[in-house]
């Protein structure tokens, strides 16, 4: 353990214990954490393109959106990965009732195939956010 600590003080330790210990409290006193969602939507087959297009227009402006990402899929020609961070839960539910969000919905719909993989994550830091 000692030669984990060399270059560093125990002020430096300490600090850094305590910001570890601080954090969960913060989220169980009320404070709202970031909600993240990474999730694979498959297209119809050749509708990738078109797929991606109708997602980027439906989500211009979204309040609490911190990040919204689309990436296609490099071994899957027809799927998609959408990659969101945002200010909270509440704020990722809101979105979906959007006349913006909805719309998009409802033009994308018959394009849909199918989705994959889905994860739910608790962002906390990086570049971007």
């Amino acid at each position: 353990m000692s030669d984990m600590l060399t270059g560093m003080d125990r002020r430096t330790v300490l600090v850094a214990a305590a910001a570890a210990a601080l954090t969960p409290s913060l989220a169980a006193a009320g404070e709202k954490t970031m909600y993240g969602l990474i999730g694979q939507m498959k297209a119809a087959p050749g509708k990738r393109d078109d797929l991606v297009a109708i997602l980027k227009e439906g989500t211009g402006s979204m309040p609490g959106c911190l990040s919204y990402i689309l990436a296609l899929d490099p071994t899957d020609a027809d799927a998609i990965w959408i990659t969101e961070v945002w200010t909270d839960k509440d704020s990722h539910a809101a979105s979906l009732k959007l006349p913006s969000v909805q719309a998009a919905i409802a033009k994308a719909r018959p394009i849909i195939a199918g989705f994959g993989h889905r994860f739910e994550t608790t962002p906390v830091g990086g570049v971007g956010i």
